[in-house]
């Protein structure tokens, strides 16, 4: 299934079931279900029976009538793992990590999937990372990779905007990581019974339609498991906390020379099976 926040008409978002190129409303199909994305991931198992003939019901709103929303607007937080793809440790000129290496991304970065990326004031060196996202469903502590699976709710392409300047100038990466609208997100969360293994999908970004990035997620160094296990020993995971798996090389900061989003730039990140998002880059008003 694939769900998703929208607006129409101007009014506010709402949570809907995409199928096909149409938007059934979860308030149409299941009146009780929760209308908070969080709060309606940890009640999925009572939900999930209502929802599952959307497709059939021949109902809906045409998604080109309506505006998508990030998918999860509000999530709990928002890890990042960073160095997770060969082809990016080496572009970068460091060592393949023998540990996680891991920093965060603040809610307040959420951004819609078809949203501006803000050229901030503060830097000229604006960068983009495709990513996996994997959403946790059944909140824990202390998972096993081998329970993993069973604790993830779905996935949505992500994009982990960077300010190298910030991210670089100390050895903390967190505010470089988390400007506002740096976390693009979506189109839409594809539960996890419609994927099965997350780590087989190609993964792309483009440029103004320039193809800078070309992977598979079979090419993550530390699996989607093992970031699960790694992170629930220290905190506990909840529903709607969004997870950010590592981007493959092609970075703009690693071209020669380098090459940084500039206002009017469009990047498109793009995920098999997942879909599309797409962001224009606008200077901060």
């Amino acid at each position: 299934m694939r769900l998703v926040r929208f607006s129409k008409d101007g009014a506010a978002a709402q949570i809907g079931v995409l199928t096909g190129d149409k938007v059934v409303p979860v308030a149409a199909l299941a009146p009780d279900a929760p209308q908070d994305m969080n709060a309606l991931i940890a009640a999925w198992d009572s939900v999930a029976p209502q929802l599952a003939d959307a497709a059939s019901s021949g109902a809906g709103i045409a998604l080109d009538a309506v505006t998508l929303a990030a998918p999860v607007p509000a999530p709990q937080k928002i890890p990042a793992i960073g160095l997770n793809y060969a082809d990016h440790v080496e572009e970068t000129g460091m060592d393949t990590p023998a540990e996680q290496v891991w920093f965060c991304k603040q809610p307040s970065a959420v951004n819609a999937p078809m949203g501006d990326i803000e050229l901030p004031k503060a830097s000229d060196q604006l960068d983009y990372e495709v990513e996996l996202v994997a959403v946790i469903g059944k909140g824990g502590r202390h998972i096993s990779a081998e329970d993993a699976p069973n604790h993830v709710f779905g996935y949505a392409v992500g994009n982990d905007v960077s300010v190298r300047d910030w991210q670089l100038k100390t050895a903390q990466w967190m505010l470089g990581k988390s400007f506002d609208t740096h976390a693009p997100v979506g189109p839409a969360i594809v539960t996890a019974d419609e994927i099965g293994d997350p780590h087989r999908l190609a993964i792309k970004s483009f440029v103004n339609g320039e193809l800078r990035q070309n992977s598979n997620t079979k090419h993550l160094i530390f699996t989607v498991w093992d970031q699960i296990a790694e992170l629930s020993q220290a905190m506990t995971l909840k529903p709607g906390d969004l997870i950010f798996t590592g981007t493959p090389g092609g970075v703009g900061l690693a071209m020669k020379p380098p090459s940084f989003l500039k206002a009017g730039d469009v990047v498109r990140c793009e995920i098999e099976e997942l879909g599309a998002i797409e962001n224009t880059v606008a200077a901060e008003a």
